[in-house]
């Protein structure tokens, strides 16, 4: 589990920062993992592919 956070990178930043605007998957620490998507749902989206959510424990049958 990488515990991936969207972001969105607007005009003014991706220029200091040398990458497209747009939303991006982040790590904790802040570097990107993927991205520019068009919208924070695609980015969404695109986490859920790359670090799916744990599975739900079993539950145990009645009787």
């Amino acid at each position: 589990m990488q515990n991936l956070s969207p972001r969105h990178v607007k005009t003014e930043e991706s220029l200091r920062l040398g990458v497209e605007s747009g939303w991006y998957s982040t790590k904790v620490s802040g570097t990107f993992v993927s991205g520019p998507h068009e919208s924070e749902a695609a980015c969404l989206s695109r986490i859920a592919e790359i670090d799916p959510p744990p599975p739900a424990p079993a539950r145990k049958k009645a009787g």
